[in-house]
């Protein structure tokens, strides 16, 4: 079971005793965190990023990611602190301190911070706030996200660029992203967001190109990826089913049946 704390508006805290927990999102705003204790590993199109306890990791707002947490060695839980940097703190910051506009940034969504000493004690700062969140209040959480903003700025390197590019999602090329993000096993009304659209002109668009709608085609288009993954690839259904986007085993092998006239576990035994 995961419990969450909302310690204030935008600083949560997270806390799992599942052995294994795999979710796929993205965030609206940018959001920094640290690993309390467990495991987690994050899946993006541009690679693989890990963390385990005492983790600090910033990630870029309207990237798309699967997230796969595991236990501490111990059995420790899988615990996080998260803030989110929305987009008015930056902008009234940015005001603030005379920072114009940035280039959009085009370097990679996830930046390991583990080793900044500033940002850990910052997050021990908080720690007492997950035994008393009402102490927390709406001033000093700005001041926090404030003091969060400023030690980003004194690592230096590309994060002015990072958290200052204000651009949202343009209307980009459809058929292309949808290729290459089908696996994320998120909202249709995310697809279109991420691809710079109202939900009804991306059903539109999408209809328009692929000929279906975009639910019928990425459960086909995961099930053939899956098919590929266990027949070509030797591996297991259990293995393939979470990365190719389906939440459950049961519903993935009742799907995969339906489609390919056999259980996705004897396609399996056929190649061993």
């Amino acid at each position: 079971m995961e419990n969450f704390i909302n310690l204030q508006h935008n600083i949560v805290y997270s806390c799992s005793d599942q052995n294994i927990m795999s979710t796929e999102h993205y965030f609206p705003e940018h959001a920094l965190g640290i690993m309390l204790s467990g495991d987690a590993q994050y899946y993006t199109n541009e690679g693989t990023f890990v963390m385990k306890a005492g983790g600090i990791c910033l990630m870029r707002r309207n990237h798309l990611f699967r997230k796969m947490k595991t236990l501490g060695e111990n059995g420790d839980p899988i615990a996080l602190i998260s803030l989110f940097l929305d987009q008015k703190a930056l902008h009234e910051y940015a005001r603030e301190h005379h920072i114009f506009k940035q280039d959009a940034y085009q370097g990679l969504p996830m930046i390991n911070l583990s080793g900044n000493v500033f940002l850990k004690a910052f997050f021990n700062s908080l720690t007492p706030y997950i035994d008393h969140p009402g102490k927390l209040s709406a001033k000093l959480a700005e001041l926090k996200t404030s003091e969060a903003i400023e030690l980003l700025l004194q690592t230096g390197g590309i994060l002015n660029n990072f958290l200052f590019d204000f651009q949202e999602p343009h209307k980009i090329d459809l058929e292309a992203y949808m290729n290459h993000n089908y696996k994320f096993n998120i909202p249709v009304s995310s697809f279109a967001k991420l691809t710079g659209r109202s939900l009804s002109t991306f059903k539109r668009d999408f209809t328009r190109i692929f000929g279906t709608t975009p639910e019928k085609w990425l459960q086909h288009k995961r099930l053939e990826q899956a098919h590929y993954l266990i027949s070509k690839k030797n591996q297991r259904p259990s293995e393939v089913y979470l990365e190719v986007g389906f939440e459950n085993l049961s519903h993935f092998s009742f799907a995969f049946k339906k489609l390919f006239g056999q259980a996705p576990t004897k396609l399996a035994a056929q190649q061993w």
